[in-house]
């Protein structure tokens, strides 16, 4: 823990705006650093202008690309546009309409000039597709956002058709078609000025707040929220969610009061993260450390019967309870994953009865446990929230959530509602949860463990060259000669996902109390070490430091 982690950021900690908005357009960048060229992640491209590896260029570039690629796919209906509350969003935003509206592209803006949540535009997508007259094109979209990354970052990210986020065969095509127009220093992109594209027939108007906010009672018990009067604070974080829970609380006549109402591109009112950066994750006790202190009396002294907070692009849910019997506070993202599936297989009558329960390979296996007392089948897949995305749709997989904070299932009816993280959804469940049950997602995590055993979990980082970090990404079960872990036998050993069979990019080992998995950063020259055990603190770092020795043999 930094020393300043959890207080106020400090003048000192703020973005230069001005400094990173024209950084935005006068910067070019090197596409001989790897670092400046266009690369998706699990969510999208990612950068800051201060880097050059966020710039007008890349924003014009990709788009570029993606308009080509919608059109190699036969996607020629309207493309939903969307932009969260970071300062790089608003222009990256305009860069993308002057080249959607050059090539003829019919784009929906959002009808009150505002932010949207990503959850929101998904909603949009499926909801237009779904809508449709047969034989008529169907939607995509892209929305602005880093999600929870600092002040001075950028984000850009395409959701084809399904809703979700575009699978690596799409990210890896625009990203190379990005790259090459860089290369030949933008032949080949079409732009119009921002005032003629504003101003085409091509451009149109969409109200996403109405369309989400009004259909929530499809996916939601909201009577059982009113009725009981749950109290609910919700944070908006300074993110795209801002105008979405006034309208929630109001529209749905909810005891609801939105915690902190300010937007600002530096996130001067934050509470600093465990580094001492500002970063709006709403899992982190010391970004969530406000909120965590407005309810930091417990029990019906409390602020609010529950207090939830998003990122800045509402993808992410915190979820903090009253402290009652000394339980309470802010969840643990794998806690409350456990909670909700637990809740929702059991009170969604609407759902398939043969749906499965999703989640990622790093996240906890107290999941594993409700799943298998539910008669559920678990499937577990790589990290990224796209590997969900056929189960949502079809309704076979009604939820799939991620250690990060990211979840979203399916409505009542069990069909689909979002193909992407949905934030403010799992956020108002804990209302509804804590409204149906009379107890808080914190007390039925107790009763969860009382029964399956408490987990420990954490997440560590090791050194390793990009070298090391390739051959990790590139290892066979047959590498790792090991038949212990932590004085328990190895009973799985895997470098495919047993969901799906896809390739996790690193490494996962399980024993009878205890897993750890390995994988490459992206950024940065370390490997992630995820890892939990059923035995306690002790034997979770002794699991930690056999984990790492362990990789370290095999990528030497």
């Amino acid at each position: 823990m930094a020393s300043r982690a959890g207080t106020v950021a400090q003048p000192q900690d703020l973005v230069d705006i001005t400094a990173l908005l024209d950084a935005y357009y006068d910067i070019t960048p090197d596409l001989g650093d790897p670092g400046q060229r266009v690369a998706f992640g699990t969510s999208g491209h990612r950068g800051s202008s201060l880097k050059a590896s966020f710039n007008e260029k890349h924003i014009l570039a990709i788009t570029q690309a993606i308009v080509e690629y919608r059109a190699g796919q036969g996607i020629t209906g309207p493309l939903f546009l969307a932009k969260d509350t970071h300062a790089l969003s608003e222009p990256a935003q305009n860069s993308a309409l002057e080249v959607l509206a050059a090539n003829g592209v019919h784009v929906l803006i959002d009808a009150r000039h505002g932010y949207t949540p990503t959850p929101a535009l998904s909603h949009a997508i499926l909801t237009y597709n779904n809508n449709r007259q047969p034989g008529t094109p169907e939607a995509d979209g892209i929305v602005v956002t880093p999600s929870h990354n600092p002040p001075g970052d950028g984000g850009f990210k395409y959701n084809p058709p399904h809703g979700g986020p575009a699978d690596s065969d799409a990210t890896g095509w625009i990203a190379n078609r990005a790259n090459e127009l860089l290369e030949n220093d933008l032949r080949g992109v079409k732009r119009i000025p921002v005032s003629d594209a504003l101003a085409a027939d091509s451009t149109g108007k969409f109200d996403f707040l109405s369309s989400y906010v009004d259909d929530l009672p499809s996916v939601l018990n909201l009577d059982a929220i009113r009725e009981a009067g749950v109290r609910i604070g919700a944070d908006p974080m300074g993110g795209a969610a801002v105008d979405y829970w006034g309208e929630i609380g109001e529209r749905h006549h909810l005891d609801l009061t939105v915690v902190n109402p300010t937007v600002d591109p530096q996130w001067a009112f934050m509470t600093l993260d465990w580094d001492e950066k500002i970063r709006m994750d709403c899992s982190s006790p010391f970004a969530m450390a406000s909120l965590i202190n407005r309810m930091s009396d417990g029990g019906s002294s409390a602020a609010f019967d529950i207090a939830t907070g998003n990122d800045a692009d509402a993808d992410r849910h915190g979820i903090v309870t009253p402290l009652v019997d000394g339980v309470g506070g802010l969840m643990n993202p794998n806690h409350y994953l456990a909670v909700a599936i637990d809740y929702l297989y059991r009170n969604r009558s609407g759902w398939n009865p043969n749906s499965v329960v999703g989640k990622t390979l790093v996240s906890s296996s107290i999941i594993d446990r409700v799943a298998e007392s539910l008669g559920r089948k678990l499937v577990e897949v790589p990290v990224g929230f796209k590997w969900f995305v056929p189960g949502l749709l079809s309704g076979e997989g009604a939820f799939g959530g991620e250690e990060s904070a990211g979840a979203s299932f399916n409505k009542l009816d069990g069909s689909v509602w979002t193909t992407d993280k949905d934030g403010i959804l799992l956020a108002l469940l804990a209302s509804e949860i804590t409204a149906v049950t009379g107890k808080s997602p914190s007390q039925l995590y107790k009763g969860l463990t009382d029964q399956f055993g408490a987990p420990v979990y954490a997440r560590i980082d090791a050194a390793a060259t990009r070298e090391q970090k390739a051959a990790l990404g590139k290892l066979s079960p047959s590498d790792v000669t090991a038949t212990e872990l932590a004085g328990e036998t190895i009973t799985a050993k895997l470098t495919e996902a047993p969901g799906n069979g896809a390739s996790i990019g690193g490494l996962k080992v399980v024993t009878e109390n205890a897993w750890f998995a390995a994988r490459p950063s992206g950024t940065e020259d370390v490997y992630k070490i995820y890892a939990e055990s059923f035995k306690g603190e002790e034997h979770l770092k002794q699991v930690q430091a056999e984990a790492k020795a362990l990789v370290d043999g095999v990528i030497a």
